[in-house]
């Protein structure tokens, strides 16, 4: 028995040696259709169902597999080669079979400035090794990222500039500016964006638009303002300008050092109205509110009141004045006049001239 296992076991990798050292050509009796530029073979030959039968299903499908991808791999020696980095790669040619998509085929990407301006100049892009020697450490690091090489995060002590403040953080001042490093990279990365999608990428600051109201003028005219050295404090006022309104206001607060009578004045002040009993009150305040309330009440009435027809004029005499009267007789005679009193029927006062173009 145990020459029968040591036979089977050497009969079994025989033919394991000869699966593998099969011959390149296989031989079908109708040609396989082949479509090189989508690496394609189409088999038209039916299958052989006694084999497929009697033979293990998976072996006899191996099998099939394996003799129409060596004619795939024959097919593609016949294409014209080339050397590309110590490695032989065939040409293929354009695909003749369609094949459906879903989505359309993708656009490439538009380039950003910098990619343009390196095309422009020649500027060649150098692949960097993602390992760098530190000198402080004597070993080997990543070049970016965490625990990078000669971080200078780590320091513990900063040299203070010549030309910088003796008392600036100068540990704040490297966080902010690598927080500002940050936030223009990733405005530059969204303007890429915005351009390639052809987008209008708003300034910075205000936005021009295609019509500004009288508000926006207004606000773009108090940026303009305040954006010089002094803040606008010697910048003076365009005719018929208005102050922009919620433009904001600086909160004024009393100082930490210096007088505090001032202040102690304005808390006294506070307590004794908090303490006295009757309610403090601004009488001119009270009269001018109970001005304007009736103020309103008399012209909502008159809104709602209908107007009185017939003619304007306050006519207190019953009897209407003549015109001319008799010669020798006083003017307005003895008719009636329009008001009882002096001679004539008239009054002793002037009579009102009608005003009329000279």
């Amino acid at each position: 028995m145990a020459a029968c296992s040591i036979e089977d076991v050497l009969a079994k990798a025989e033919r394991e040696e000869a699966e593998k050292l099969k011959s390149i050509s296989v031989h079908k009796e109708l040609e396989l259709e082949f479509d090189p530029g989508n690496l394609f073979a189409f088999d038209k030959n039916p299958p052989n169902t006694r084999e497929f039968r009697k033979q293990n299903k998976d072996e006899f499908l191996r099998s099939l597999a394996r003799d129409n991808t060596q004619l795939l791999i024959n097919e593609l020696w016949k294409l014209p080669t080339e050397r590309v980095e110590e490695v032989i790669v065939a040409k293929l040619p354009e695909p003749t079979t369609r094949l459906p998509r879903e989505k359309p085929v993708p656009k490439p990407r538009p380039s950003t400035k910098w990619e343009e301006f390196a095309k422009l100049k020649g500027i060649q892009k150098k692949k960097k090794t993602n390992l760098v020697w530190d000198d402080v450490h004597k070993e080997w690091k990543r070049r970016w990222g965490y625990k990078r090489a000669n971080d200078d995060t780590k320091e513990w002590l900063i040299e203070v500039p010549e030309t910088a403040d003796p008392n600036e953080d100068q540990f704040s001042k490297r966080n902010k500016a690598k927080k500002e490093r940050v936030a223009k990279n990733e405005l530059n990365r969204l303007r890429n964006i915005a351009r390639g999608q052809k987008i209008k990428v708003p300034g910075v600051g205000l936005a021009p638009t295609d019509q500004q109201s009288k508000t926006e003028l207004g606000k773009a005219i108090h940026v303009a303002k305040h954006s010089t050295a002094s803040v606008g404090k010697f910048q003076g006022n365009l005719p018929k300008e208005k102050v922009p309104k919620n433009m904001g206001k600086k909160r004024k607060f009393e100082p930490l050092i210096g007088d505090f009578s001032a202040e102690k004045r304005k808390q006294l002040d506070l307590l004794n109205i908090m303490d006295s009993k009757k309610p403090r009150i601004d009488i001119t305040k009270a009269v001018n509110k109970q001005m304007r309330e009736e103020d309103r009440q008399s012209g909502f009435q008159k809104r709602k009141s209908p107007g009185k027809k017939g003619r304007k004029g306050n006519f207190s005499g019953k009897g209407k004045a003549k015109g001319k009267g008799k010669k020798g007789g006083p003017a307005g005679g003895s008719g009636g006049g329009r008001n009882k009193g002096g001679p004539g029927g008239g009054n002793n006062r002037k009579p009102r001239m009608k005003q009329g173009k000279r």
